[in-house]
């Protein structure tokens, strides 16, 4: 048997703010998931993603501790339809208040790239082709 990549896990110190900003990256999300200890998304081509609060974590894990907020536990990385589109969703987030990373800028890998943190200090990457 082959292992194969199935979920994304995220621990979050607050559910709701973690679900909002995922939310603004277009993932359906219910509103009532708000609350919940556990959250899972099923992603285009069966990947999951899915949240836990710390207590979760700690309920199986009593040895468990968080990083420090603002160091990134995890990266993801979001496709946009275009380099304009990067640059909207970066304004939409900013705007909205979360923290820019790094601002909007045409990679020499050729992607137009930027990064935004999440509420719990995770980079979370925008990149669209730039051809």
């Amino acid at each position: 048997m082959t292992p194969r990549f199935d979920l994304i896990g995220i621990v979050t110190a607050d559910m709701a703010a973690s679900l909002a900003f995922y939310r603004r990256l277009g993932l359906a999300l219910p509103p009532e998931a708000d609350g919940a200890p556990h959250v899972e998304a099923q992603l285009p081509g069966g990947l999951r993603l899915a949240w836990d609060t710390e207590g979760v974590v700690r309920s199986f894990d009593p040895e468990w501790t968080a990083p420090p907020r603002g160091q990134s536990r995890i990266g993801l990385a979001f496709r946009c339809d275009s380099p304009a589109d990067v640059d909207a969703c970066w304004t939409e987030l900013t705007d909205a208040g979360y923290r820019g990373h790094h601002a909007p800028w045409d990679a020499d890998w050729g992607q137009r790239y930027a990064t935004v943190l999440d509420p719990d200090g995770n980079t979370v990457d925008l990149f669209a082709p730039l051809s």
